[in-house]
Formats: structure tokens, C-alpha cells, sequence
């Protein structure tokens, strides 16, 4: 676990609140935490974070609800223009996931 002072939370690095010196956003922690329940040390460990920095990104997801949302839905909006953008054969649907066979030679 890193020893330094605590960090904050940045917005410089890709518009997007992330731990302050590091790429890890506020959206990857939190998710860790509270969606997938990894343990706060375990992501200090693996990000070379403070533990303190790890408790301090989900409660600033928290505390900024607005912000958030915003960013979700321009991240959602950003995907569906370069989902529009492929080009690909009309049967075909990415997002489908089925059988796959790949055949081989002897």
C-alpha cells in the first residue's frame, strides 16, 4: 500500500474525475468497491493508492450525482456515434453473443 499524503480527486487527465496523479478514475474505484466488492485495500494494493484516496472516490461519485450522470450519458453517447461508425454487414449485430465455430484445417 502506498504511504504519501492523501490525493484528491482531478479532472485534468481526459475530463474525467480521476485520483489526482494517477489514471485510475472515480467511476473504476467506485465500481471496484461497490459493484464488484473488491476489497478497498485490495484496490489501494493494486493501483498504488491510499486507502484513504479509495474511500474518497465513491463518496465524490456521491456527492456529485449530476456530474456523473453527465458523464455516463456523453461516454454512452460517444460509444453509440462510434458503434454507428463501423462499417459492417447488416446481419451482423456486435452486440449478440452466440454460438461461435471457427473451423479448422487438418
Amino acid at each position: 500500500m502506498a504511504e504519501r499524503d492523501t490525493r484528491h480527486v482531478d479532472r485534468e487527465l481526459v475530463g474525467e474525475p480521476h485520483v489526482a496523479g494517477r489514471r485510475v478514475s472515480v467511476r473504476q474505484v467506485r465500481a471496484l468497491v461497490e459493484e464488484r466488492g473488491v476489497d478497498p485495500e485490495t484496490v489501494a494494493d493494486r493501483y498504488d493508492l491510499d486507502v484513504a484516496d479509495v474511500y474518497h472516490a465513491p463518496a465524490y461519485y456521491h456527492d456529485h450525482p449530476r456530474e456523473m450522470r453527465d458523464l455516463v450519458a456523453e461516454r454512452e453517447a460517444a460509444m453509440e456515434t462510434v458503434r454507428a461508425s463501423i462499417d459492417r454487414p447488416e446481419d451482423v449485430d456486435p452486440d449478440a453473443v452466440g454460438d461461435v465455430r471457427v473451423a479448422v484445417s487438418p
